[in-house]
């Protein structure tokens, strides 16, 4: 447990560090913890060092850590792309999905959110790299699909997501995350209220901070590199 415990204090260091040298205020930043292919049972120690919100990438992961942390009151994120056959599941299982990229899942999503559920609460997910085996939707396509999905009454668009080429330089990541925080900020001058970026991770924290981030997923910093 120590070692998750410590994994998690240095990763808010360094969130802190890179808002504090870009005049930004960490308190505003969240940090999601993605398990990917980690056990429960580590998912349960960060939650013990005081960890709430979780992401993950895959429902087959995911289901058996939801069964056997049921006891937890833990915030879950669907943080992969979305296949229409698994949007029952993720509208019935999860708080979060960061991944919406198409109107069609958007519409099934608000069809099965359970009633007795708040609001589902989405990020589309915007492809700046121009990557053909990345998800996401184009910039000049963003605005026609954020406007959908802020009509549907069982979602809640909270904001936008991207991730920059890994191989991409620490400039070609800032400009990146820059773009995003420009669009959000261009829709919000539109009339709506969009108050997350969920962009940042172990390898571009600090540039996806100093860009505005609201939101950063930490998966390797914490639980390590996958098996």
């Amino acid at each position: 447990m120590a070692i998750i415990a410590d994994a998690l204090k240095k990763v808010h260091e360094r969130i802190h560090a890179a808002a504090l040298a870009t005049g930004h205020s960490s308190r505003n930043i969240r940090l999601l913890a993605v398990s990917k292919t980690k056990p429960a049972s580590m998912v349960r120690e960060a939650y013990a060092a005081g960890q709430r919100a979780f992401g993950e990438n895959y429902l087959q992961d995911a289901d058996p850590k939801m069964e056997e942390l049921s006891d937890l009151d833990i915030e879950w994120h669907f943080i992969g792309r979305i296949q229409s056959n698994k949007t029952r599941d993720i509208a019935a299982r999860f708080a979060w999905i960061h991944g919406l990229d198409k109107a069609k899942h958007a519409h099934r999503l608000n069809e099965q959110r359970p009633p007795e559920l708040a609001p589902l609460n989405c990020c589309i997910q915007v492809n700046l790299s121009g990557e053909k085996s990345k998800g996401g939707v184009t910039p000049d396509d963003l605005p026609v699909l954020a406007r959908e999905v802020a009509e549907l009454p069982r979602l809640k668009l909270r904001g936008l997501m991207t991730m920059p080429d890994p191989s991409s330089t620490r400039e070609q990541q800032r400009i990146v995350f820059e773009q995003l925080a420009q669009l959000r900020d261009e829709l919000n001058a539109s009339g709506m209220s969009l108050d997350t970026l969920s962009m940042g991770m172990s390898g571009d924290l600090e540039m996806a901070v100093a860009a505005g981030s609201d939101m950063v997923r930490i998966g390797t910093d914490i639980f390590g590199a996958r098996a």
